[in-house]
């Protein structure tokens, strides 16, 4: 009899096993999450339905997308080097003049672009992109121009920030930049991919694989953690990361990343000051060739865990917050871009802070590059594809 019913229950949870691996997809890794609401949050389907308006197409591999105030629509970046004025009614402008030279090979380019806090009185725009250093060589850079009234050129441009050492790998630019609500600049950084480099993830004195914290200048503020840690860069924030393509800070003024991972492991993070999130150390992934990550483990004292992992992937692009009258039902979720998941992920964060549900929207719109959430609630997707478009989501179908 106890045969029978230990029997039952093996066939039960295989079942169930199956059943989860059907609807999210198969698992790469066997890793147990350290908490419940880590992994595989219950399935949610939004009862309103999405409209859909191809507000602009034919861009070349857009990535990043920032609004203008006053309904002067959008800034758009292309991968290739070039910043774009996208108008509500879809004309799209000329290349803006003034953007700083890029690499624009394998994962470089130009990438994010977002607005000064105090656009309306400064008109500053903050770019980061794949900064060039000679014999294919490159960083991760960020620089900050002033717009003209025309939205035309950027002047008097300089750089904020630039990764070190240069990499002959153009891989993991990380790339994204976002501000807090005391105007502190968090710009992210990737470790470059190669065996040789994603070590330095854990190395204090480069800013591979780092969230780094500047004040708009590009100067250091004073209560960075690493400011007086001997041989540790003081624009260090945090540590340990792999490519971290999506920021948002929320309405609480908390900072969220998320990271790509190797096969498995993709990573919803709450960056903390001074914390390790341990890449290449720990990971919920492994290497693409089906080998372990260091020594195979998920877990380490000393080294956080990630709010959220993704087995498999969805491939994290730039992410949002929600805010608004538009899907006011989702105001506090965070709205992800899925490059492999071919959607936007939408993951309900609870009023602890954890993970509550998931839910895929816009299911086989294309590669979600970029997230902009409008402040009426609805918001505008960036897809990569033969022609890159910016698409503007609303209620109703």
């Amino acid at each position: 009899m106890y045969l029978r019913m230990a029997i039952s229950v093996l066939l039960l949870a295989t079942t169930l096993a199956i059943a989860d691996d059907f609807k999210w997809g198969s698992r790469n890794t066997s890793f147990d999450p350290a908490f419940p609401e880590q992994f595989r949050a219950p399935a949610q389907q939004s009862a309103t339905e999405l409209g859909t308006r191809t507000l602009a197409d034919g861009l070349e591999v857009p990535w990043g997308i920032a609004t203008l105030p006053s309904g002067e629509g959008f800034l758009v970046t292309e991968r290739a080097g070039r910043l774009r004025h996208v108008t509500l009614d879809g004309r799209v402008s000329d290349p803006v003049d003034g953007v700083p030279e890029v690499y624009s090979r394998g994962q470089g380019g130009l990438l994010d672009v977002a607005l000064s806090p105090d656009f309306d009185s400064d008109r500053l725009v903050y770019l980061t992109y794949a900064k060039p250093l000679g014999w294919r060589k490159s960083v991760t850079a960020a620089a900050r121009g002033r717009i003209n009234e025309e939205l035309s050129a950027l002047e008097d441009v300089s750089e904020i920030f630039v990764q070190n050492p240069p990499s002959t790998t153009s891989k993991h630019y990380g790339s994204r930049i976002v501000f807090d609500e005391e105007g502190y600049a968090f710009i992210t950084t990737g470790e470059h991919s190669s065996g040789s480099e994603r070590v330095l993830a854990q190395d204090l004195s480069t800013t591979y694989g780092k969230v780094v914290r500047l004040a708009p200048d590009g100067t250091v503020p004073a209560d960075n953690p690493f400011v007086d840690t001997p041989d540790a860069l003081p624009e260090i924030w945090s540590y340990g990361h792999r490519n971290i393509q999506g920021a948002t800070v929320d309405q609480a003024g908390r900072l969220w990343t998320i990271e790509h991972g190797p096969r498995g492991g993709d990573e919803l993070n709450r960056p903390q000051a001074g914390a390790n999130y341990g890449w290449p150390v720990i990971s919920y992934g492994i290497n693409y060739i089906g080998t372990d990550i260091g020594e195979g483990i998920a877990v380490a004292d000393g080294m956080e865990q990630p709010v959220y992992f993704w087995d498999p992937v969805i491939a994290p692009a730039g992410m949002s917050v929600h805010r608004g009258e538009s899907f006011s039902e989702w105001n506090g979720d965070l709205l992800i871009g899925g490059l492999v998941a071919r959607a936007v992920v939408r993951v309900d964060i609870g009023a602890d802070g954890l993970v509550q549900g998931e839910e895929r929207l816009l299911s086989g719109i294309g590669r979600v590059r970029d997230v902009e959430v409008l402040e009426d609630g609805s918001f505008v997707v960036l897809v990569e594809g033969d022609t890159g478009a910016v698409v503007h989501v609303t209620p109703g179908s």
